[in-house]
């Protein structure tokens, strides 16, 4: 009886507890109800909210000028045409590099990453770059063009804001050999000497600016230069800079026929691929941008200007029996004869008095108008824009005359002479030097005639007189008939002639029946290879003319003939 009791309380109880839960329930679900909307309606506000702010700064930008100062650049570096020699030779091309950047905002301790980064590149300045890193700038350059293995153990610092960037960069196969002819290009892939400028002078430039440089679009710029002369050319200036211990020497390789240059260098010189003393004094290009007297290879023009001008011939005989006197100063000659000489005496000779005789024959004024119809003392028109100007005297007075026939009184680029003597020996045609190939058709269409036949002829067999008896012996070739001229001046420092150093020049054809080439050789203040020897041209720039004909000639294409020596075209004026 308690138990069924007991059974119906508790089932009376489970009831009312029931009861009272729903009852609990209910209520706290009418209670929360109001806060949990306020709370969905809060949220929504506040992701409302930031994005306002961030749609309203995404306007604000929108309409800003940006900032680019210290950024990178809009577009990568330009590309450049490929440079090759006259067979096609590479001389210059692009290729890629990497550039190491920074972002300094994201650099979290400059003095930690300048500690690792100079572990790779020791040469960092490290005021420079703390300066840079701590700037807080969107981008800097760090060091540009490095090597891939310098790319490779940056990386491997994992230094957090540093980058790499992708960019051309030349490089010159053939190194310090073409450097003067082919030039340099800046930092920025941008030509700022020899042929590296002309190239962006015709237009490249432009196209750069433009971002229109594509690297498929650009044709391989052709140059007349043969690799493989300019190699010997080099070589032998190069031998002959250490052999006479000279302050520099140089040569160029010309085609009479068409004015085009072979080879042309200059030593000291530099490597393009490393050009850290390109600037310095002694590199200078000699052969283009150097002035200097050139000595009796000036006699060629005084010879020259005499049998043009009508009043002297080969039979002309000149009085140098005695100096020539002109108020306090008197015109000698090295090793005189003491007697009158006839023209190709005076040649032969080198005299310096025989000289002053035909220039005062001649007449001032059309001694100076012979030089400038040669363009000996013009600026010369070429492709490279390392060109000298020529000096002469204001006023030309008689001891002017006299001195410039033997080559004192005017400064010329060696260049220029020896353009100047290819007019003596190609048919009388004066013709603008070129380092682009050029046809012999297109180089008469624009040559001047400057002299005649006659004279042309005469010049030919004094040169070929003076390899077989005089100066220009050591630069003798069997077979190809060389002739030349030497030019032993004293060099002028500071105004004033040196009595201890001398500017040494020598002017060569070849074949001479029918000239092709001319080589023109200097050398500035050689000094004797052995105790015994002078120091004049023909034991320095006759010696190296010699041997770039002797390693040269064949590869030029000029055939051998062994069935005459150089005396054979003196026939005709014996």
């Amino acid at each position: 009886m308690i138990g069924k009791l007991l059974k119906r309380f508790a089932s009376v109880s489970r009831a009312r507890t029931g009861e009272e839960r729903s009852i609990v329930v209910e209520g706290a679900r009418k209670a929360t109800g109001g806060k949990g909307k306020a709370r969905i309606v809060m949220t929504m506000a506040v992701f409302f909210g930031i994005f306002s702010t961030i749609s309203g700064r995404l306007v604000y930008l929108g309409f800003q000028t940006p900032d680019l100062s210290g950024g990178p650049q809009s577009r990568v570096t330009a590309s450049r045409p490929d440079i090759v020699d006259r067979n096609g030779e590479v001389l210059a091309t692009d290729i890629k590099t990497a550039s190491l950047f920074a972002e300094p905002r994201r650099i979290v301790d400059a003095d930690e990453a300048i500690e690792k980064l100079s572990t790779v590149l020791p040469e960092i300045d490290y005021e420079q770059t703390y300066h840079k890193l701590k700037s807080g700038a969107g981008f800097v350059w760090l060091q540009r063009q490095l090597t891939p293995k310098q790319q490779a153990d940056i990386m491997q610092l994992g230094i957090p804001g540093f980058g790499f960037r992708t960019e051309k960069r030349r490089f010159y196969p053939s190194g310090e050999t073409s450097s003067y002819v082919v030039g340099l290009t800046n930092i920025d892939n941008q030509g700022i000497s020899g042929m590296e400028k002309y190239i962006d002078e015709q237009g490249l430039s432009d196209l750069q600016a433009s971002g229109l440089a594509v690297a498929k679009d650009l044709r391989p710029v052709k140059l007349s230069i043969d690799l493989r002369i300019q190699h010997v050319v080099r070589d032998e200036i190069a031998a002959g800079l250490e052999r006479y211990r000279a302050m520099g020497a140089g040569a160029v390789v010309l085609n009479v026929k068409t004015g085009e240059l072979v080879a042309m260098a200059s030593v000291p010189d530099f490597d393009p691929n490393n050009p850290y003393n390109a600037q310095d004094k002694d590199r200078l290009n000699r052969m283009s941008a150097g002035l200097y007297e050139m000595g009796s290879t000036f006699k060629s023009f005084t010879s020259a200007m005499a049998l043009d001008s009508g009043k002297a011939t080969m039979s002309s005989r000149f009085d140098a029996s005695h100096p020539i006197r002109v108020g306090h100063q008197a015109i000698h000659d090295f090793h005189g004869k003491n007697r009158v000489l006839s023209l190709p005496e005076v040649f032969l000779y080198s005299s310096n008095i025989g000289s002053a005789r035909e220039a005062e024959l001649v007449g001032i004024e059309a001694h100076r108008e012979f030089l400038h119809r040669l363009g000996i003392l013009e600026k010369m028109q070429t492709e490279l824009p390392e060109v000298a100007r020529p000096t002469e005297p204001k006023v030309w007075k008689q001891v002017n005359s006299f001195t410039i026939a033997f080559g004192h009184g005017v400064s010329t680029t060696p260049l220029q002479a020896a353009v100047g003597c290819a007019a003596l020996v190609n048919g009388g045609f004066l013709m603008q030097p070129t380092f682009l190939v050029r046809s012999q058709e297109d180089a008469m269409a624009a040559a001047k005639k400057v002299v005649t036949e006659k004279t042309v002829e005469g010049m030919r067999y004094l040169y070929s007189l003076n390899a077989e008896k005089g100066s220009a012996r050591n630069a003798r070739v069997p077979g190809y008939r060389v002739g030349g001229k030497t030019g032993t001046a004293e060099k002028v420092i500071n105004g004033r002639y040196s009595k201890e150093l001398n500017f040494n020049t020598f002017v060569a054809a070849f074949p001479m029946d029918d000239p092709q080439y001319l080589v023109f050789t200097i050398a500035d203040a050689p000094h004797p290879e052995k105790p015994g020897m002078t120091d004049v041209a023909a034991n320095n720039a006759g010696v190296m003319a010699g041997n770039i004909i002797r390693r040269s000639a064949a590869m030029l294409g000029v055939k051998p003939d062994f069935s005459h020596e150089n005396g054979a075209t003196l026939v005709s004026y014996q």
